[in-house]
This record gives C-alpha cells, sequence and structure tokens, in this order.
C-alpha cells in the first residue's frame, strides 16, 4: 500500500481537469460527449441534484487518482464539492439560476443581503468562521463516487474489517429494515435576540450541542448577553434513511450467525430499497462513537452509501442472459422434462412433483379487472406425505434455486413473524412496522416446511395473502395494507404421521378447509413398499452418498446447472400467455367434472383461480 504523502491541490486540480475534459463518443452519431460538463451545467441550472462520478473513468484518465480517491473516499469527496462550488458559477447559462423552489429564492435573498451589509469583499471574508455562510448550507448538490464493476465482487458483512474503514467498498446482502425518511439537520442557522447576528453551525455528526450564547462581535464586546434561537427555515435539512443490511445465508459459515450492517442513506439514496430487496450497497465504512453514557472504547459501524444497487440472486452472481445456441436448444426437445427432473437431481422420482414445483417457480400472470379487482397470477401448492419422502429437501432446493425466497418452518414461525411487528424505531422512538417472512418475500417464494405443527392462530395469519396477496394492519395506531405478492410452498405431514390408507383423505389431510381451498395443488406423497422401485431407490442413494453427485439419468440427458435454470426462468417470466380460444370448452368442461367429484373438505375458487 502507497503511504505517501498526498497534494490535495493538486488532486483538485486533476479533478477540475477531469470533470471539464472527459468525453465519450455517441454510439449513434459518433459525436463526443462531455458527460461531466454536461452534468454540472445541469447541477449549475437546477435541473439536476447529483454528480455520480465513476471510478472507472477516472482511472482512465489517471490511476493514481482513482486509487486515491477508493483509499480515502470521504476526503475527496469534500475536495470534489470544494471544487464544483468554482464550477457551477461559470457553468450557469443565465445570471440568475431558475428558482426551482422556496430554498433557492432564500438563498438568493440572502446573498444580495450580504452584498448590501458588506460589500467590499475583504471585510466579509474577514468576519468570524461561525458568522460566514458555510459551503454546506449554499450547496444545491450531492455528490459520490460508483464502481460499477465491483458490485459482481461485492464482500459480505462479515468481511468488512477494521484496515477498510474510510474507503469504498461494495457490500451485499438483503434488507432486513428500513425507517421512515426524516429530515436530518446539516447546518443549524441562530439567530441573535439582541444584536440580530446569524450564526451558523454545521452538523459533523448524529447528535450536536445546540449553541445558546450570542457569540458574535456586538454581543461579546458589549456583553449584552444575546440569547441563540434556531431558525429553521435559514437551517439546512437533508433527507435520511436508516437501513440494517444482513449477509446471505450462504455467506455464513457453520455454527455462525447472520451479521448485520447498518447503512446510512442521505438525499437521493434514500427510498432505493425495500425490506426483502437484495441488494448491493457500494459506500464507505466508518467508526460511530456512542453519546453521553454511551460513549466508551468500543464504537459501532456504519456504511455511508453513495450508490444502493437492487439485484436478485442470478445478477449478484453475474449471470448473463441466454445465448442464441442456449435458445435454440430449449426449442428442440421435450426441455419441460429436463428442466422439471434437473429440480433436486439428488432425489429420485417424484417427477409431477417437479413439474409442479417448475410451475410454481414461472407463476401465472396477473390480471387486473376494468372494475379494479385483481387477479392473483401467483400459485399455492402444498406437499403433504409421509416422513422421509424428501419434503423438505424439495422445499430446500426451490429456496436456493428461486431468486427471492424465504424459508421458514411452522414451530419456529408465528403470525406476527410471518406478515408483520410493530416495533419501536431506536432512531426516530416512533412505532414502525416490520415485515415479516411473508413481506421479505414479496414477488417471490415462502417455503414453510412442518405446516401441521403450526398453531391454528398462526395459520389465519396467512389466509389474507394467500387469496388476496396483501396483509392489512390496524395496530398501535398504523393502518395500513402491505404487498405480500408471494407463492406459499408448504410441506406438512398427515395427521396421523404416515397417512392412513384406510382413512378418508379428509381425516388424513389434518388441516382445515378454509385453508386447503387456497391451495391451487395438493400432494400427497405416499411411502408404498414396491420392491422394483425401492431397489432402483437404493441404487441412487448410495451412488449419492459415495460420490456426492446423483447418478446419470437412463435417457443420458445432461442435468441443467442452477444458474442456468434461473436465466431460463427469468426469460419465461417475462412472458404473459393467454388461454386460447379452443382450450375453453376443455377447461370449462375439467372445472365441472371436478366440482363433481369435489369433496366436503375443501371448495373449489368459484372465480378468479
Amino acid at each position: 500500500m502507497n503511504f505517501q504523502k498526498r497534494n490535495y491541490e493538486e488532486d483538485c486540480d486533476r479533478l477540475r481537469q477531469f470533470l471539464e475534459s472527459h468525453y465519450t463518443h455517441d454510439p449513434e452519431t459518433g459525436k463526443k460527449v462531455f458527460k461531466y460538463s454536461d452534468m454540472v451545467r445541469d447541477v449549475a441550472n437546477r435541473e439536476a441534484v447529483t454528480v455520480e462520478i465513476d471510478l472507472d473513468e477516472v482511472a482512465e484518465f489517471d490511476e493514481d487518482l482513482a486509487s486515491a480517491i477508493r483509499a480515502n473516499t470521504i476526503r475527496y469527496q469534500r475536495l470534489l464539492s470544494s471544487t464544483l462550488d468554482e464550477l457551477i458559477p461559470k457553468y450557469r447559462s443565465v445570471a440568475n439560476p431558475p428558482v426551482k423552489d422556496i430554498l433557492d429564492t432564500y438563498i438568493e435573498h440572502r446573498l444580495l443581503l450580504e452584498a448590501r451589509q458588506h460589500p467590499d469583499e475583504a471585510t466579509r471574508d474577514s468576519r468570524p468562521a461561525n458568522q460566514r455562510f458555510p459551503p454546506q448550507l449554499m450547496r444545491r448538490f450531492e455528490v459520490g463516487f460508483v464502481d460499477p464493476k465491483a458490485r459482481f465482487t461485492a464482500a459480505a458483512v462479515r468481511d468488512v474489517k477494521a484496515n477498510q474503514i474510510g474507503k469504498l467498498v461494495s457490500v451485499k446482502g438483503i434488507v432486513t429494515r428500513a425507517t421512515e425518511v426524516k429530515p436530518q439537520l446539516e447546518v443549524a442557522t441562530y439567530t441573535c435576540d439582541r444584536c440580530g447576528s446569524e450564526i451558523f453551525q454545521p452538523i459533523g455528526g448524529p447528535s450536536f450541542k445546540p449553541l445558546t450564547d450570542c457569540l458574535a462581535k456586538e454581543c461579546t464586546e458589549n456583553k449584552s448577553g444575546g440569547r441563540l434561537n434556531l431558525e429553521h427555515r435559514g437551517s439546512k435539512f437533508t433527507k435520511f434513511q436508516e437501513l440494517k443490511i444482513q449477509e446471505h445465508t450462504d455467506q455464513v459459515p457453520e455454527g455462525g450467525i447472520p451479521r448485520q450492517i447498518t447503512v446510512h442513506c442521505r438525499g437521493q439514496v434514500c427510498r432505493n430499497a425495500s425490506p426483502g430487496d437484495h441488494v448491493v450497497v457500494q459506500g464507505v465504512s466508518l467508526p460511530l462513537m456512542g453519546t453521553g453514557f454511551n460513549r466508551g472504547l468500543l464504537s459501532d459501524t456504519v456504511f455511508e452509501a453513495h450508490k444502493i444497487y437492487k439485484m436478485n440472486k442470478s445478477e449478484v452472481e453475474n449471470d448473463q442472459e441466454l445465448t442464441e445456441e442456449e435458445i435454440e436448444e430449449i426449442r428442440s426437445g421435450d426441455y419441460y422434462h429436463k428442466l422439471a427432473t434437473s429440480i433436486a437431481p439428488e432425489i429420485f422420482g417424484h417427477t409431477d412433483v417437479k413439474k409442479a414445483l417448475l410451475l410454481l417457480l414461472i407463476g401465472g400472470t396477473n390480471k387486473n379487472t376494468n372494475s379494479g379487482m385483481k387477479i392473483r397470477g401467483n400459485m399455492n401448492l402444498i406437499l403433504m406425505g409421509d416422513p422421509g419422502v424428501a419434503k423438505s429437501q424439495l422445499l430446500g432446493f426451490i429456496d436456493r434455486l428461486a431468486p427471492r425466497c424465504q424459508y421458514t418452518t411452522g414451530r419456529g414461525s408465528s403470525g406476527v413473524g410471518l406478515t408483520a411487528v410493530v416495533q419501536k424505531d431506536p432512531v426516530t422512538d416512533e412505532f414502525v412496522l416490520e415485515g415479516g417472512a411473508l413481506v421479505l418475500a414479496d414477488r417471490g417464494i415462502c417455503c414453510i416446511d412442518e405446516f401441521d405443527k403450526m398453531q391454528e392462530q398462526d395459520r389465519v395469519a396467512i389466509h389474507e395473502v394467500m387469496e388476496q396477496q396483501t396483509i392489512s394492519i390496524a395496530k398501535a395506531g398504523i393502518m395500513t395494507t402491505l404487498n405480500a405478492r408471494v407463492s406459499i410452498l408448504a410441506a406438512a405431514n398427515p395427521a396421523f404421521g404416515k397417512y392412513n390408507t384406510r382413512k378418508s383423505v379428509e381425516q388424513n389431510v389434518n388441516l382445515p378447509p378454509a385453508l386447503l381451498s387456497r391451495f391451487d395443488l395438493i400432494w400427497l406423497m405416499q411411502d408404498v413398499p414396491d420392491r422394483d422401485f425401492d431397489l432402483r431407490l437404493a441404487h441412487h442413494v448410495t451412488h449419492v452418498h459415495q460420490y456426492s453427485v446423483h447418478p446419470k439419468r437412463d435417457d443420458q440427458q445432461e442435468v441443467l446447472s442452477i444458474s442456468k435454470m434461473r436465466r431460463y426462468l427469468e426469460l419465461c417470466r417475462q412472458k404473459e400467455p393467454t388461454v386460447p380460444h379452443q382450450l375453453t370448452e376443455y377447461i370449462t368442461q375439467a372445472y365441472v367434472d371436478l366440482r363433481k367429484e369435489s369433496r366436503e373438505f375443501t371448495s373449489a375458487r368459484t372465480l378468479l383461480s
């Protein structure tokens, strides 16, 4: 590592040259496009707010400067802001910048008043620092550094070490909690009740001590004892949001507990992620010292976010789109059967169940009628069967394969843990909603093992989710509706532990009719002794235990990898098929036949499904 002393004045000049001279070629016209000059011009004319610097482009301009920015990001963020303060007046297209909001007018009036009171610039600069306008107060832009290629090599939460403090780091994980966006004080402005002077106090941390005594020359010399009053209109506030990022389950070592990191979002970075999103956060890891009695030798670590990328599992793994050869392979042969048998290939048999799981992964088409009624396209499926038929293994494979999935068990889950819980936010001291497993799995799959072991009052909580795809909350004065557009994949055992052929299906299925009617497919998986089947099963199991891989199939077809299956499933989800007119009569007759054979323990969906 290079610890040579940097000349920050030269770095400011290099940043200025980069902003003014860097260009790219338009792919259509071939003309030069000065990307950052146009960006600064938009900021100067109040048409844009954010200036994002791509470090890959900085590296093309000056590799040493890009390395210095990655190693000391906070310092160069301040240098970039100072450089933009000097460039913006030159890029304004008109003498008076356009007024976008009331704060622009307020700043303009302040500058005119200051020029009238202190016409001499030397006198204006000789005032005390707390009586001059802070640069943070006059800025109407935000700056940040991004490293697009680094998101594909993002580190786990537990891999962010002390030697990375102050550096630009990429971290991947799942958002488990997001607070409401609140205004955070950035510059406090006070007015003296005696002399009328304005005192400015830049805020550099999570807390501050408000000023009470006037520090202006008039009050200190006359000893008038002026008191300061905080002026909210003259102060500057910025948007603030706190996120909790938890590492993925595949990143947790044996016997470990998933770790979390606190992410602070400010300005335009806010509202870019919701609970349940798989994200890659690029920012700076910083220590956060406690205040008051909490101050000690230890400090918490926070992550100042510069950029948040929403990503699913396949994007995090840097999977590419299907090639033309792969698309041609899909069109040839029985690819549906090949995909189904590629689901948990270590599990012998259950081909029809795997085909149903494949349909569950792809899902249906959501429909909205003219009257506003929403018809769900997600599919709910339950595997009801004897112990040892690999129900849990199938659920575990779906959890690894699905781009967005939550895995839980019936005994270890409560109604609140599945839906939402009301907690007190430690940042704002207000009651907030924290989504459960079903909310975190929005637009995905929620796998619930040991479904029959759940308490009855907990199972009732998911009735609304399975049909309406929403969760209605009315707790602690909070009345809202959360989206839970999720497919339920459940596994359960029969009422007597093992399927009893002497009993009816209603007696074996130990679930209420109101819940069973919400499942689109109910699979009864029985462990029936059969010599030929048991012999093939034993050969399959011994081969898996010997070589840790499934044996070759009889049809000699290659089993697809998880990454390739994800890409194909993503392609399938983009399609919105419709029912052909020729099948309408067949589907209608099949529905009538099912109603004739319907049993009392469940009811068919009279509409919607």
